[in-house]
C-alpha cells in the first residue's frame, strides 16, 4: 500500500502510532541539545551557577532562532501533506524547493543581526555583570551556526509529511548523540566551558544536516529538493507564512515572555532566579517535547485526510492526540509535584538555587495535566489550514493571558508571582481552546456530508 493509500485507508490508531512514536523519539533526544549543555554547564566547577544563568540569558535568542525555523518547517510540512492530499506533487515540490531557500537566506539574516547587535540584545533580555561573559561565550557560537540550526529543524518537518517518519527521527537521533558524546570533552577534557557547550552542538546540527540534504537529494525520497523549485514564488512563499504564523507566533511571543521572565526573576530573585527558570524550562520540555511529537505524528494523517474530505478520520487522529498527549503530561505533573528536588539536583546542587527551583517548578508547572489537550487542538486547526484560529489558540497561552500576568502578579506576589503566572495561563487558555475546539469538530461532516454522532466516533477502527 502507498504511501498516500495508506494516510487515507489504514486504521488511525496504527498510523498515528508510526507516525508518532519515531516523532516522539526524535523530538525528547533533541531536546537534549539543550538540556544536557545545561546539565554540564551547571555543574562546571566553581562558576556552574552563573554559567547556567547566563545560558538561561540567552533562551530568548534561542526561541527566536526556533520560531523562524518553525515559521518555513512546519509551514511547508502542513502544506506538503494537504497538497499530497489533493494529489498535487509537483505543487508540494515546490513549497520544498522554496522552503529550502528561505531557510538560507533568513539564518543568513539571523547570523549578521545577532553577531553584530550581541552585546545590546543580552542586556536587553537580562544579562548582569556577572553573567554576560558566559551568556556571550555561548550564543556567540550559536549565532555563527544558525543556518544548521535552521536548516536541519525546518526541513525536518517535511521528511515527515513525505512519508518517512523514521529518517525524521534518524535525523534528530544522529545529532543528539553527536551532542551528547562531544559535550563533556568540549566543555571539560578541552576545558571549553560554555563555549565547548554551544560548539558540541553546532556540530551536532551540522551533522544533522548533512542526513537531511542526503536524503532529499540522493535519499529514497518521495519529493526532491530540486532547483528549479528553489525560485522564490510569491503565492508558495505566502502560503507557507500562512500556515506557519501560527507557531512561529508562539515561539515570538515565548520569546517576549522569557524576556520579560529574565527581567522580573532579575528583580524579584536574582540571577539565581533566572538560573531556576532555565532548569525548570529544561524540566518542561522534557515532558513537552513528547507531545510536540504527537502533534509532528498527526499532522500529515489529520491534513491529508482533511485535504481528501475524509472528515471522520481526521476527528478520530486528533482525538486519539488528545489522549496520548493528555496521559504524557499527566505523568510530567507527578513526577514535578512528588520529586521535584531530585529533577532540579540534576542541574545544579546548589542549595539556594535547589530551593528556589523546587518551590517554582510546583507552582510554574500546576497546570500541566491541560496543557496538553490545549497544545494538540492548535496544532489540529494549523494542520487543516485554518491558521488564524490555531494562531490565537497558541497565542492566547503564550501572550494574551501569560504576558499580563507576568507583568501583574510578581507586583503583588513577587518570586512567586512569577510563578504562578504560567499555571494561570496554563488553565484559562486550556479552557477558552476546549469551547472553541469541541465546536469546530462537532461541525466537520463525513465523507459523505453527513453529520458524525460523537459515540460513533469512539467505536471506529478505521
Amino acid at each position: 500500500m502507498n504511501h498516500q493509500k495508506r494516510l487515507g485507508e489504514e486504521k488511525v490508531s496504527k498510523l498515528l502510532l508510526e507516525f508518532s512514536v519515531p516523532a516522539i523519539i526524535g523530538m525528547v533526544v533533541n531536546t537534549l541539545y539543550n538540556i544536557i549543555d545545561r546539565m554540564y554547564i551547571g555543574h562546571i566547577p566553581k562558576v556552574g551557577n552563573l554559567a547556567l544563568t547566563g545560558v538561561g540569558i540567552t533562551l530568548p535568542i534561542m526561541t527566536i532562532i526556533l520560531a523562524f525555523g518553525m515559521l518555513v518547517g512546519i509551514g511547508t510540512s502542513a502544506k506538503i501533506s494537504i497538497k499530497l492530499g489533493q494529489n498535487e506533487r509537483e505543487s508540494a515540490e515546490n513549497h520544498l524547493g522554496n522552503a529550502f531557500t528561505l531557510l538560507l537566506i533568513i539564518s543568513i539574516l539571523i547570523s549578521i543581526i545577532g553577531l553584530v547587535f550581541i552585546d545590546p540584545l543580552l542586556n536587553i533580555f537580562g544579562a548582569s555583570k556577572d553573567t554576560f561573559v558566559y551568556a556571550k561565550d555561548y550564543v556567540q557560537i550559536i549565532f555563527m551556526g544558525t543556518i544548521f540550526n535552521m536548516l536541519s529543524f525546518g526541513l525536518n518537518h517535511s521528511i515527515r509529511s513525505d512519508g518517512s517518519p523514521k529518517v525524521a527521527m534518524g535525523s534528530m537521533l544522529i545529532g543528539a548523540i553527536t551532542n551528547i558524546v562531544l559535550d563533556p570533552i568540549f566543555i571539560f577534557a578541552l576545558d571549553m566551558g560554555v563555549r565547548g557547550g554551544a560548539i558540541a552542538t553546532v556540530i551536532s546540527q551540522i551533522v544533522s544536516t548533512i542526513w537531511i540534504l542526503y536524503y532529499f537529494t540522493k535519499g529514497k525520497s518521495v519529493l526532491k529538493i530540486k532547483k528549479k523549485y528553489m525560485i522564490l514564488r510569491k503565492e508558495v512563499v505566502l502560503s507557507i507564512f500562512a500556515i506557519g504564523m501560527s507557531p512561529f507566533s508562539m515561539q515570538i511571543a515565548q520569546s517576549i515572555v522569557q524576556l520579560i521572565a529574565n527581567n522580573s526573576l532579575k528583580t524579584y530573585g536574582g540571577d539565581n532566579a533566572i538560573g531556576a527558570m532555565a532548569i525548570i524550562s529544561s524540566i518542561s520540555m522534557i515532558f513537552m517535547m513528547p507531545v510536540f511529537g504527537i502533534n509532528q505524528g498527526s499532522q500529515p494523517i489529520i491534513g491529508f485526510n482533511y485535504g481528501a474530505k475524509k472528515y471522520k478520520r481526521a476527528k478520530m487522529a486528533v482525538k486519539y492526540a488528545v489522549l496520548a498527549a493528555t496521559t504524557i503530561v499527566t505523568i510530567g505533573f507527578l513526577a514535578v509535584e512528588l520529586a521535584p528536588k531530585m529533577l532540579i539536583s540534576m542541574f545544579n546542587s546548589d542549595p539556594e538555587l535547589v530551593e528556589m527551583g523546587v518551590h517554582g517548578i510546583r507552582i510554574f508547572l500546576m497546570m500541566l495535566p491541560v496543557i496538553g489537550f490545549q497544545v494538540v487542538s492548535s496544532n489540529f486547526f494549523q494542520s487543516i489550514g485554518k491558521a488564524k484560529i490555531s494562531m490565537f489558540l497558541s497565542l492566547l497561552r503564550q501572550v494574551i493571558i501569560l504576558i499580563p500576568c507576568m507583568l501583574i502578579l510578581p507586583k503583588f506576589k513577587g518570586l512567586t508571582g512569577v510563578w504562578l503566572s504560567g499555571a494561570v495561563a496554563d488553565g484559562l487558555s486550556a479552557l477558552i481552546t476546549a469551547v472553541i475546539f469541541i465546536k469546530t469538530i462537532r461541525s466537520l461532516k463525513d465523507e459523505n456530508g453527513n453529520e458524525i454522532e460523537e459515540g460513533k466516533i469512539a467505536l471506529e477502527t478505521k
